[in-house]
């Protein structure tokens, strides 16, 4: 049996991800992502994928991020007929991602064709809520750790790997062969999950690489800086904003700030989550105690300490506010969300202070503020940006160069052929440095598009 793949997504870039593996007569799509940062990378996102929609039969997500599931509404438009599995947590996540997402599609559209900002006539939402909605019939939940018969000398199996609620690395059997595709690998001493299970057996390695080349600082590590950077900001009258993805690192950013107010380390301000799947989210935190560390004690001590916004309304009545404040909220790289409604009226204010704890992709709005960019385009106008930026990276979902390597150390194999993905450029070739100076190994960076036969 042949066997191809296609790098349709997350190769020389961080966004994206999709992957197309194919048998002859059989395709599966591992993760469905939307494009973010570069505007030449988000244009893909308007259209069909390279492959038609309806000759792949099968869909396997790592987990709910949008770069991994936010195509999942315009692969369904195109024809997709499929099934889509992934974990239990997963599935909730994507579909609270895909509605909120195309809430703030339908949203931006009318905005911009009210105030005529958009060179389109009309501007169209990527997808709308009725499309998000049409995914959900196509969902099938799969049990981690436990291999799943897909046809005749093919299974797969999904095991947990970190990084968000329900995340997993996928595996899959064919051809007498493993395939093992990582998606995002979580830290090893995280607040809020637990460490990363490792893969036993691999022949064909898609190894993430989006902290390739750097080293995290422990978690407990940052936490003093957190609060020194408040303190300083609120004692110059100033409120911090904090753009986050609104699954685990929003959780994330709550535990820290309410412990550092327990202990009166920070004053006892307003701290505000506002995001519109805010709600949903730390719902799903209470079904899923299997999948994190937080006990439910700390849980509903934490959710009494923050204010949580879901109306819009509340959201501009919060962002004109003067008296200092904390505010949690999305998009986590300033590519939407609520947060730009803030930094609308907020971000020529000196006094405050705009801080990052994620990555930030090439070209994205959050990259070019962290590179000395001194205005924000938001909603067709532009913002001159006078606001502190601080940027800690200790606090990154994702594994970094170690943690990457001490993923693969119960591996009784060498593989045969190993993808870098999920990466810069620069960070994918720190990485594949790496790997043949530790290990002897040689590892491919592809790039997007490139169709490999990976067996004859």
């Amino acid at each position: 049996m042949s066997v191809q793949i296609q790098f349709l997504g997350a190769a020389g870039t961080v966004t994206g991800s999709k992957f197309l593996l194919s048998t002859g007569d059989y395709r599966i799509l591992v993760d469905c992502g939307l494009f973010q940062g570069e505007k030449q990378l988000r244009e893909l996102n308007w259209h069909p994928l390279n492959v038609p929609a309806s000759k792949i039969d099968l869909v396997l997500l790592t987990h709910g991020h949008l770069d991994h599931t936010g195509y999942l509404p315009l692969l369904v438009k195109y024809g997709f007929k499929g099934k889509i599995l992934a974990t239990n947590p997963t599935i909730d996540i994507t579909k609270i991602i895909l509605n909120d997402t195309a809430n703030i599609n339908e949203k931006e559209a009318k905005r911009a064709n009210e105030e005529h900002y958009s060179k389109h006539r009309p501007a169209k939402p990527l997808y709308t809520i009725k499309e998000a909605n049409n995914v959900n019939s196509y969902f099938r939940a799969i049990p981690p750790s436990r291999w799943i018969d897909l046809k005749k000398d093919m299974k797969v199996r999904f095991t947990y790997v970190g990084h968000i609620l329900g995340a997993t690395f996928i595996e899959i059997e064919l051809s007498g062969k493993r395939f093992v595709f990582s998606g995002d690998i979580g830290r090893t001493n995280d607040l809020l999950l637990y460490p990363p299970l490792k893969p036993k057996k691999v022949d064909f390695l898609f190894l993430e690489s989006t902290y390739g080349g750097k080293l995290h600082p422990e978690e407990l590590e940052v936490i003093p800086l957190i609060e020194n950077l408040v303190n300083e900001t609120i004692d110059k009258g100033g409120s911090v904003f904090i753009p986050s993805f609104s699954v685990e690192r929003a959780q994330l950013m709550m535990v820290i700030l309410h412990q550092l107010s327990k202990e009166n380390k920070i004053p006892k301000i307003p701290m505000i989550v506002d995001s519109p799947m805010g709600l949903s989210v730390l719902e799903l935190f209470s079904r899923t105690r299997d999948w994190h560390r937080l006990t439910e004690s700390t849980f509903y001590e934490v959710c009494k300490e923050f204010k949580i916004v879901s109306s819009f309304r509340e959201t501009m009545e919060y962002r004109d506010h003067v008296e200092p404040k904390i505010v949690i909220a999305g998009s986590g790289m300033l590519t939407g969300g609520r947060i730009l409604n803030y930094l609308e009226t907020q971000a020529q204010n000196e006094k405050n202070t705009l801080l990052f704890v994620g990555f930030q992709a090439d070209g994205t709005r959050g990259r070019k503020l962290l590179e000395g960019d001194q205005e924000i385009k938001i909603f067709g106008k532009t913002v001159p940006f006078k606001m502190k930026v601080a940027e800690i990276e200790g606090l990154s979902a994702h594994a970094d160069q170690d943690e990457l390597l001490s993923w693969l150390t119960e591996l009784k194999n060498q593989p045969e052929r190993i993808f870098l993905i999920h990466g810069e450029k620069d960070a994918s070739v720190a990485l594949q440095t790496k790997l043949k100076e530790n290990l002897n190994w040689n590892a491919e960076i592809p790039e997007l598009f490139d169709l490999i036969e990976l067996i004859p």
